[in-house]
């Protein structure tokens, strides 16, 4: 196919047929988090400038989903989870033993290769970090942030989420 011999990188440049064959030869491995955790890292990282969470999470809400920054647009607007059949979704907060588990499916040493994670450490930060945020929010921004992402909430397994219903 001469799609092997393009630059091009976007699937969206190519017709429905190379998009197929390409996805076909390879394994598609997708990494997910929770849409209200992945506010919080922004936040905290201080990727906008809001001086609180509240107005950061307004900012979000008046950006929209067309004008809304990569790191928290919703998930199935970068990933097109009903396009793309991935092969693995590996959640935030499993990733010791998901990728070990990818790592022995590619034949892959798993001690050598995979990282420490502290797996348990991590969901427990996040959950108490999203219950103190989640009390920073209007009754209002709770339910238009859970419309705003509502479709990141039906695609992936996020129960827990305190976005969810």
């Amino acid at each position: 196919h001469h799609w092997r011999h393009t630059k091009e990188t976007r699937l969206s440049k190519f017709d429905q047929m190379e998009i197929e064959a390409m996805l076909g030869s390879y394994t598609k491995v997708l990494f997910v988090r929770d849409p209200f955790q992945r506010l919080i890292a922004t936040f905290l990282q201080g990727m906008g400038s809001s001086p609180s969470f509240s107005s950061f999470v307004q900012d979000v809400l008046t950006s929209g989903t067309h004008n809304a920054s990569v790191a928290w647009k919703p998930l199935v607007s970068l990933c097109r989870p009903c396009l793309v059949q991935y092969d693995y979704v590996v959640m935030f907060g499993f990733h010791r033993q998901e990728l070990g588990h990818l790592l022995r499916r590619a034949g892959l040493s798993v001690d050598s290769l995979l990282p420490k994670f502290t797996d348990t450490q991590v969901q427990w930060t996040y959950r108490w970090l999203s219950e103190q945020m989640f009390s920073e929010l209007s009754d209002q921004q709770k339910k238009k942030l859970s419309r705003f992402y509502r479709w990141d909430l039906s695609a992936f397994p996020f129960s827990s989420s305190y976005l969810s219903d």
